[in-house]
């Protein structure tokens, strides 16, 4: 039986005809929304990078500790009410150690430190105004204190307008809120709080009270 060269051939003989296979054209791809895609995953990692802020944050810095007013701005709920009542005791102690312009004195220096430390701290957290920074409630509200006429019931009306002012944020407080940023925004919206409360403070005190 004799067998032909051309039959002895493999399948990958170069003399064997090749098989014609049609393409398919790729689709489109609207990169566009191929990069909203690829995005997307990004997005929840922004968040994860924050850093938590605890016990051992507040350590690790003095701005940090000043700014979470040693640790009030922890709380987890309200933490600047938690904030704002930390400026009784301060308070109670400051005015036995300080005459009243020593008084102002500090308040000066603490709104200085606040502008230093809450720029740190809001910047170590990559949020310039996190709700546990609460040094601004303290010393706005040391402010009111100094001003507000002698006894509890004055003292508790003062802290329910302050709290009042910085959360509800009326006209100017939210404009400076937004249009001044660092530390010194975050202490300057606060000291407003603390104008209006007096405001009103003397308001009734004239008016109401005689």
């Amino acid at each position: 039986m004799t067998i032909s060269k051309s039959d002895n051939r493999s399948d990958n003989s170069p003399d064997r005809n090749p098989v014609e296979v049609e393409s398919t054209p790729a689709p489109s791809i609207d990169k566009g929304n191929e990069a909203r895609r690829e995005a997307l995953p990004l997005l929840p990692s922004l968040w994860i990078e924050r850093p938590i802020p605890d016990k051992t944050f507040i350590r690790s810095s003095v701005a940090h500790f000043i700014a979470f007013a040693g640790g009030a701005g922890l709380s987890p709920v309200a933490p600047g009410t938690a904030g704002t009542l930390i400026a009784f005791p301060l308070f109670w102690a400051l005015e036995y150690i300080f005459d009243s312009f020593g008084f102002l004195l500090f308040l000066v220096a603490a709104f200085g430190v606040g502008i230093w430390a809450c720029g740190v701290t809001g910047r170590a957290l990559r949020n310039p105004d996190h709700g546990g920074i609460v040094w601004d409630e303290v010393t706005a509200f040391l402010l009111v204190l100094f001003f507000t006429p002698k006894g509890l019931m004055w003292q508790a009306f003062a802290f329910l307008l302050f709290r009042l002012f910085d959360i509800i944020k009326p006209a100017p407080i939210r404009y400076y809120e937004k249009k001044l940023h660092g530390g010194f925004g975050v202490m300057f919206d606060d000291l407003l709080a603390a104008f209006f409360t007096l405001l009103c403070l003397a308001f009734w005190k004239a008016y109401v009270t005689g």
